[in-house]
This record gives structure tokens, sequence and C-alpha cells, in this order.
């Protein structure tokens, strides 16, 4: 069975650093991507970015481009989500999900959630003014 998990959540202060890591597992399909997803409180789900596993293509939404950096590290399966310069709008629970490549590209872009079949438990992530 595929399984995700989301870990690295906490309070931090404006300007301050995170690192989100995400544990994969189970995927029998060779070219599957990781995405990473957030959630503030009465907002919609917002794609943040993706990596393709298998040559490290990656994606950001303009919200994050320049202060976040995804990575994998294929021999311990994880996929990392190293976010700097935070600020409160970054406020919100934070998901990684796994899917074939295209869809996990697409529900990314796009914040079409809905289209990633494979999610791990959210981790908050708080940021103080």
């Amino acid at each position: 069975d595929v399984q995700l998990q989301a870990f690295g959540g906490g309070l931090v202060q404006a300007g301050g650093s995170l690192r989100l890591s995400c544990a994969v597992s189970g995927f029998t399909f060779d070219d599957y991507s990781i995405g990473w997803f957030r959630q503030a409180p009465g907002k919609e789900r917002e794609g943040i970015s993706c990596i393709r596993r298998s040559d490290g293509s990656a994606y950001y939404a303009d919200s994050v481009k320049g202060r976040f950096i995804i990575s994998s590290d294929n021999a311990k399966n994880m996929v990392y989500l190293q976010m700097n310069s935070l600020k409160p709008d970054d406020t919100a629970v934070y998901y990684c999900a796994g899917d074939q490549t295209q869809a996990i590209f697409i529900a990314t872009m796009t914040s079409e959630s809905h289209l990633c079949n494979y999610w791990g438990q959210g981790t908050q992530v708080t940021v103080s003014s």
C-alpha cells in the first residue's frame, strides 16, 4: 500500500525557516511525483511545489518561488520542503501527496488536489509576526 507521512511542522517567527519531510513508501510504478499542498483556515487547498522522483524536475507556485526548495532523497524515500523567509501568510496545514507525475504536476499547478490519490496527514506550520 502507498503511504505518505508528512512531518516537521511547528511554530516559527516571521523570517525564519522550517524543513518539512515526507516519508514515501509503497509506490509500484516508476514515474511518480510528490507534491506539497497547504490549506489555511477558510481557504482552499493550494498546490505549492512538486518534484518528479526520477529526474528531480520541480515546480514552484509563485507564492513560494525563491523562498522554498523541494528536494528528494530517493535512497531514503524522502521528499523535503525547505521553507525559508517564512511569512505569516505561510501559516497553514501542509500536506504531501503522491501519484503519477502528470497528475501531481497538474494538481499542484492548478491546485486541483482531487487529482491526487495518495495523501499524507497534514503537519501544521504557524508563522508568527
